[in-house]
């Protein structure tokens, strides 16, 4: 039976550390701020932004909430993005996304300031991610993976480590943050031949296929850490993962549940970023 890397613990002992960082940064006069942009009025945009608002107020982080129709002109989103770049008592800024369809997203997002893009979704953060520095912030999912590593105490150095997918919200980001860690990372994806014979080979895998259940037992070996970043709802409106859970759990060392696996600790990151940002914005 596999230790089961669940979420709940690592984001107790993150919001334990952001708490003392925000009541750190309060006594310097500073109050970690962050702006929520929101275009319209979808369920699921407003189901995160209640689930970032609950987090924020347990943390200590103030929040602004800003609201515009979902008819806005992508100059007056411009606009709004413009405003929040320039206010210096806003640390950070969640765009909900995706955008609606007469807005170019590219633009909108490239329009934010990679030191207040603490979601990563800037080409500035990006950038930062793959060259190691400190510009902007990683994508949040990619970086929930890192840090439930860190707190199991899964060491990446010297471990081969494979990732299933290759998009610029977790494949490559967390390809490169392992590499960081001194892994060696294999990228594997739809065009990879005979994938189970990279996947079996690996001391850690992480699994953001967007397919559901397509890890199976063939593709895992006993020992492995499987971090399962799926999010996916069957016919039931059962929440499962890319992994078949059922089938890889009994053979593999370790693994995320879905859910209360990766996905639980993802809006504590986004809040350690808006920590982050504050401190970063008091030594510029």
């Amino acid at each position: 039976m596999a230790t089961l890397l669940r979420g709940a613990e690592v984001v107790s002992a993150l919001n334990e550390r952001i708490q003392s960082e925000v009541a750190a940064l309060k006594k310097r006069g500073v109050v970690p701020t962050l702006a929520i942009l929101r275009v319209g009025e979808k369920p699921d945009d407003l189901a995160y932004e209640r689930g970032a608002n609950k987090r924020a107020e347990t943390v200590g982080i103030a929040i602004r909430q800003i609201v515009l129709p979902e008819t806005v002109s992508q100059e007056a989103l411009l606009t709004e993005i413009a405003q929040i770049n320039a206010d210096d008592s806003i640390h950070g800024c969640l765009m909900l996304r995706p955008l609606p369809k007469h807005i170019d997203g590219l633009r909108a997002r490239e329009a934010l300031l990679p030191e207040k893009d603490i979601d990563g979704i800037t080409q500035g953060s990006l950038a930062g991610v793959f060259s190691g520095t400190k510009r902007g912030f990683p994508p949040c999912t990619a970086k929930a993976c890192m840090e439930i590593l860190a707190y199991y105490n899964i060491d990446p150095a010297g471990k081969n480590a494979v990732v299933i997918g290759r998009s610029l919200v977790i494949g490559k980001p967390v390809a490169m943050m392992l590499l960081q860690k001194n892994a060696t990372v294999t990228i594997c994806h739809t065009k990879t031949k005979d994938m189970p014979s990279e996947t079996k080979r690996a001391e850690i895998l992480i699994v953001a296929a967007g397919k559901p259940g397509v890890v199976g037992a063939e593709y895992v070996s006993p020992g492995q850490t499987v971090l399962d970043v799926g999010i996916n709802f069957n016919e039931e409106g059962k929440m499962t993962g890319d992994v078949d859970f059922s089938a890889v759990e009994p053979i593999v060392g370790a693994i995320t549940p879905v859910p209360g696996g990766v996905g639980t600790v993802t809006t504590s990151v986004l809040m350690a970023h808006v920590v982050e940002a504050a401190r970063r914005a008091i030594e510029r």
